[in-house]
């Protein structure tokens, strides 16, 4: 897999090197590609996203050009909040659908039983 657009941004926020940030990015690929058994899914590119942050969060923590450029930001928080979003998205259509079937059966499931 390719590596994410984001990732010099990432790398910029943690105050780590593109060079870095690449490195930490492919083994993040290799343990969500090892954990979810291939390279396609969805979980994986959730996984292999959260795992990057987690490892440039960690290197920025230990940098020198971390401590002396600007407080601690954290970035992790953007990735889950945005998963938890489009989440909370397809639940609410997954309801709205049991609704509208729940209602279909039970308009239609009466004039079945009076004929």
């Amino acid at each position: 897999m390719k590596a994410p657009k984001i990732l010099p941004w990432i790398a910029h926020k943690t105050g780590i090197s593109e060079e870095l940030a690449l490195k930490l990015w492919r083994r993040a690929a290799g343990e969500a590609e090892y954990v979810t058994g291939s390279c396609t899914s969805s979980e994986y590119c959730r996984l292999a996203v959260e795992r990057f942050i987690d490892y440039a969060e960690a290197e920025g923590q230990c940098s020198v050009e971390r401590e002396t450029v600007a407080a601690r930001t954290c970035v992790s928080w953007l990735c889950r909040y945005q998963n938890r979003i489009s989440r909370l998205n397809l639940i609410t259509a997954q309801n709205v659908f049991r609704l509208w079937q729940a209602n279909w059966n039970q308009f239609f499931g009466n004039e079945q039983r009076a004929a």
